[in-house]
């Protein structure tokens, strides 16, 4: 399979469009037969739905959230840096002896939380249940998916596309660095470029990349508004569509009955995935970075223990860590 194995986050100010976008890209995605992973990591969790999902079957898909100590105590194996699984958080990042995952493997957390729509696996965060107010933050939920990035390796040509949380809610963890490329999705309306300046402006020092998509951009003069705003982060746009439409009153039609020029704007991204070079040092050196962050600013004082003694020096990340 050519290309780079790549990890992409969908994100952008809540309403832009962000999960239209991540389920048109998926798609076109899975019809060129490529190795594909989704997860809706949206506190809306609308991704399944969106990719022809009935409302039934999405509500009763089991959920990382849910699973999330099955997760921890397979990820954990025989890695000697962690007590129990208990001990593990959200940005335990692995070391000799931990399990990864594979995109197209077969293993208990992919076998208890991935289900199938319309030919794309999709695992999803969960929604926000009614017992978690007033106890819990939807981070508690994305730490699963943070958890499984960390321990995840895409081989060549494999994918794991993400709808992320909307804003700059990734910030609260170095969730936002595990991507090979973030595509933020801009409406050309003053409130969706502040999102995009607050995610440049966070994201800067970190080596992120960030290609803009405008979204719903109807004229010429939407269109200079987003490159008079974003300048040259603005790698493409989707205008106005029937196709979208239709998935909107509830019609998911095939990818290849999305307008050709937005569909363009699909492989574009697509190409720019590819060409994107993996750079895996810098993945665990910072899944490390952000781990020791947080095991002192309130880890440590939780577990009674210091919990950056679970960062291995000595691992390194990549395809040959891969244990089957």
């Amino acid at each position: 399979m050519d290309g780079n194995p790549v990890k992409i986050a969908f994100v952008g100010k809540g309403g832009s469009g962000k999960t239209t976008l991540s389920s048109l890209l998926i798609s076109h995605l899975a019809a060129t037969g490529r190795p594909l992973l989704a997860v809706d990591a949206d506190i809306n969790q609308h991704l399944a739905v969106a990719l022809g999902a009935s409302d039934t079957e999405a509500a009763s898909w089991p959920t990382l959230g849910d699973r999330l100590p099955l997760i921890k105590e397979y990820l954990r194996g025989d890695n000697p840096r962690i007590a129990s699984a208990a001990d593990m958080m959200k940005t335990t990042p692995p070391g000799a002896g931990s399990r990864l995952l594979g995109v197209a493997s077969d293993n208990p957390v992919w076998a208890e939380c991935v289900r199938e729509v319309r030919g794309v696996r999709l695992a999803v965060t969960g929604p926000f249940a009614d017992t978690d107010l007033g106890v819990a933050c939807y981070h508690s939920k994305v730490g699963a998916v943070e958890l499984m990035l960390n321990h995840l390796v895409d081989g060549p040509g494999e994918y794991v596309v993400v709808d992320m949380t909307a804003g700059a809610d990734a910030f609260a963890s170095g969730l936002f660095t595990r991507f090979d490329v973030t595509f933020l999705v801009c409406e050309p309306t003053v409130r969706s470029v502040g999102v995009y300046r607050q995610y440049r402006d966070h994201a800067r020092d970190f080596g992120v990349q960030i290609a803009v998509i405008g979204n719903k951009v109807e004229d010429l003069d939407d269109l200079e508004f987003l490159r008079g705003e974003v300048g040259d982060a603005l790698f493409g746009w989707v205008g106005r569509s029937a196709h979208v439409r239709a998935a909107e009153r509830g019609e998911v039609r095939p990818i290849d009955r999305l307008e050709p020029e937005n569909r363009d704007t699909l492989a574009r991204m697509t190409e720019l995935a590819d060409g994107t070079p993996k750079d895996w040092v810098r993945f665990q050196r910072q899944a490390a970075e952000f781990h020791r962050r947080n095991a002192l600013a309130w880890g440590n004082e939780r577990a009674g223990a210091d919990l950056t003694d679970q960062i291995d020096p000595d691992f390194v990340h990549g395809p040959l860590s891969l244990v089957d």
